[in-house]
């Protein structure tokens, strides 16, 4: 089952990547401001899986990668794939398991090993 990790970048917006249950990330958010909108993105993504479409492409190295649209709307950009099947496996892996994954927040600045 795959997961959504919600985790703040270096500029301090959010962002959230969708993970395969391997731990590969499928495909990663544009930055948001708030992390509710992250929050509210995945529970969109969760109620309405069969409303959004998957644009494929080819980087310039030739490796294939796809947005996840809902109508003229970037939802997510996914990783780089070295074969075209690899990249249905990543599609479909998010079809199958993302009404049932879990969400995981990492935005919260507490370090594991303290000084």
């Amino acid at each position: 089952m795959g997961t959504f990790v919600i985790s703040k970048r270096f500029d301090d917006r959010y962002k959230f990547v969708f993970t395969s249950r391997k731990g590969k990330t499928i495909f990663t958010s544009p930055s948001m401001e708030l992390k509710m909108e992250c929050e509210d993105s995945i529970e969109a993504i969760k109620a309405n899986i069969e409303k959004y479409t998957y644009v494929k492409s080819r980087a310039a190295n030739g490796k294939y990668f796809f947005k996840m649209m809902l109508e003229e709307i970037v939802i997510a950009t996914s990783r780089k794939y070295t074969t075209p099947l690899l990249l249905e496996k990543g599609i479909d892996e998010i079809i199958r398991t993302a009404v049932k994954s879990d969400v995981l927040d990492f935005t919260m600045n507490e370090f594991v090993f303290p000084d």
